[in-house]
């Protein structure tokens, strides 16, 4: 798309590789979208013991131990050269998400549910800082605020569309909530593992030569 103003020209165009893994935070955060709005009331009236204090102390569990890992796994991935170990990261931390997810359907206790909020600021602690590295290095050179608006967009709008069913959701049962999550969590990893150039550069490629390769545009210092 190309829009022009007199004699200026913005072209609206979003490079592959960023296309690619902004669809796939909108299909992730858009699980995570369904199982937010909905949390505490399954806490509250399906956990035996819950109270509110514990909708509480699950969210400090979530945040303090994210936000104590990602700066670690952001500085082990910026010592390594190439994407690899960033894309690694992201999908080993889609896969825990996922797992996470699912895990709601068999939480009885409020201790499952510590645990599962704990392996989810894992899985969370692993994507944030890989999926900012790799895209970050993508953003075209001129369209750097545009593409992160596009980014923030999409996901506002997958996530405002996933609050919206999930309360219809959670009607038939708090289960479906759980499982359509992480069918979603798993559809974005599913998404970059497919993504054309990333993992399978040529589909007669061997399996002893699919390499993750590092896409940094020429135009980006390093």
């Amino acid at each position: 798309m190309i829009i022009k103003f007199n004699s200026y020209k913005l072209e609206l165009g979003i490079n592959r590789v960023v296309r690619y893994f902004i669809l796939a935070d909108l299909t992730f955060l858009a699980g995570w979208g369904l199982v937010d709005p909905i949390l505490a009331i399954f806490v509250v009236n399906k956990i035996a013991g819950a109270t509110l204090v514990t909708v509480g102390i699950l969210a400090a569990i979530y945040w303090i131990v994210k936000s104590a890992i990602q700066i670690p796994i952001a500085l082990y991935l910026d010592r390594n050269q190439g994407e690899k170990d960033d894309f690694y990261a992201i999908i080993i931390g889609l896969l825990i998400a996922s797992l996470s997810l699912f895990s709601f359907m068999a939480a009885s206790k409020v201790s499952h549910l510590y645990l599962i909020q704990l392996i989810k600021a894992i899985a969370f602690g692993l994507y944030v800082p890989a999926w900012a590295a790799i895209t970050s290095r993508h953003l075209d050179k001129d369209k750097v605020a545009f593409e992160w608006a596009v980014s923030s967009t999409a996901v506002g709008l997958s996530m405002g569309l996933a609050g919206l069913i999930s309360g219809w959701l959670a009607s038939y049962g708090f289960n479906l909530v759980f499982l359509f999550g992480g069918f979603l969590a798993l559809a974005s990893a599913l998404i970059l593992l497919l993504a054309p150039d990333l993992i399978l550069p040529s589909q007669k490629a061997s399996l002893s030569k699919i390499l993750l390769k590092d896409h940094r545009p020429a135009n980006i210092q390093k």
